[in-house]
């Protein structure tokens, strides 16, 4: 059975079904369910690997690259200040309401009818389908899990095209994330006999070195690496001079170092202990002269350097991120996404294969 034709309507009627199902991330079995059916039902053999829902294009060939296409069908916790139900999916002016409606189940549903509509399509790459769990929580049986059942599976990815809500425009790059914990050790004593040693004023000291710190290497397309001390605490009573001053660092990354590198640099600059939460929130950057973003110039969607994080921060091949909505409904109360701009996202997600087909075709 091919697949079938499917349009912008589909995409809505989908979206409707999807968000009336709670799917809050780590309970997305059944949301994953419905859309393991709605491929199949469109002739498209479509799996499961925990909750995310996966797929390869019937013209795959191993001779090709291959292209992810890659949204997340799981959602944060409704907001207290929802004056409707979250789960209640409704029309208003225009306006289609719901949780994760915007983030990122009109990305979700425009992809589908795309991977849809593409399926038995011979192109110069291959399409891979990957609708993931857990994407709010970065959690590990997400696109954590995805990767390596991939690379387990023999099916290499070379790029993937990330659909959150950036007005259909391509978001090239994303800051990395590496959360520091830090302790500085001293000497307990009596503050009014001047006994000890303060550990909260070597703490000082090593945030006053942060405050200065300096990579040599730069990004081309992020910039500088940031640091920032946002939290401190020492300290058992007023007259006890503190023996530890933990104190925690925020660490926005670039690709200009591994997170890896970044840490180990820190350890070596600070006399405080240096203990990273996690170091898998990596940054991404993708060059303009790759054939990703220039099908997205050629269709005349903007370029810039995304201010929050997605599962391309999980992906070690070269990703970008464009989708449906605006990044600024996300995790709001009383979430919406325009009718219209998921009419607009099928149209322009139709397009963006085609001209990256083209693309490479002239490459050869």
């Amino acid at each position: 059975m091919a697949a079938a034709r499917l349009n912008a309507q589909d995409a809505v009627q989908l979206l409707e079904k999807l968000i009336a199902i709670p799917s809050v991330s780590r309970n997305e079995a059944q949301t994953a369910q419905m859309i393991c059916s709605f491929l199949r039902e469109n002739g498209v053999q479509a799996a499961m690997h925990f909750n995310n829902v996966w797929a390869k294009a019937a013209q795959y060939d191993s001779s090709k690259p291959t292209l992810l296409l890659n949204s997340h069908h799981d959602t944060v916790k409704p907001s207290s200040a929802y004056t409707h139900d979250p789960f209640r999916p409704f029309l208003q002016d225009g306006k289609l309401f719901g949780l994760g409606s915007n983030d990122a189940g009109a990305s979700v549903v425009s992809l589908l009818v795309t991977f849809c509509n593409f399926y038995d399509a011979s192109l110069p790459f291959n399409l891979l389908l990957d609708i993931s769990a857990e994407e709010e929580v970065m959690g590990e049986h997400g696109i954590r899990a995805m990767v390596p059942f991939f690379q387990e599976n023999n099916i290499p990815i070379d790029m993937a095209l990330v659909g959150e809500p950036t007005g259909m425009d391509a978001a090239v790059g994303e800051r990395g994330l590496v959360v520091l914990d830090c302790t500085a050790h001293g000497k307990q004593g009596h503050a009014a006999r001047n006994e000890g040693i303060n550990a909260i004023y070597k703490a000082i000291a090593d945030i006053e070195k942060l405050s200065h710190f300096h990579f040599d290497r730069v990004s081309s397309l992020l910039g500088d690496i940031k640091l920032t001390t946002t939290q401190i605490e020492a300290g058992v009573q007023h007259n006890v001079v503190p023996d530890t001053c933990k104190f925690v660092v925020d660490v926005r990354t670039t690709d200009a170092y591994t997170n890896e590198e970044v840490v180990e640099l820190l350890q070596q600059a600070l006399d405080s202990d240096v203990v990273p939460r996690s170091t898998r929130i990596r940054a991404s950057a993708i060059p303009e002269t790759h054939p990703m973003v220039q099908a997205a110039l050629r269709l005349g969607r903007k370029t810039y350097v995304s201010p929050t994080t997605s599962d391309m921060a999980l992906m070690p091949f070269t990703s970008m991120k464009m989708g449906v909505g605006q990044s600024s409904r996300s995790h709001s109360a009383d979430e919406f996404v325009l009718v219209n701009e998921i009419v607009e996202g099928v149209e322009i997600y139709d397009k963006y294969i085609k001209t990256l087909a083209d693309i490479y075709e002239t490459l050869g």
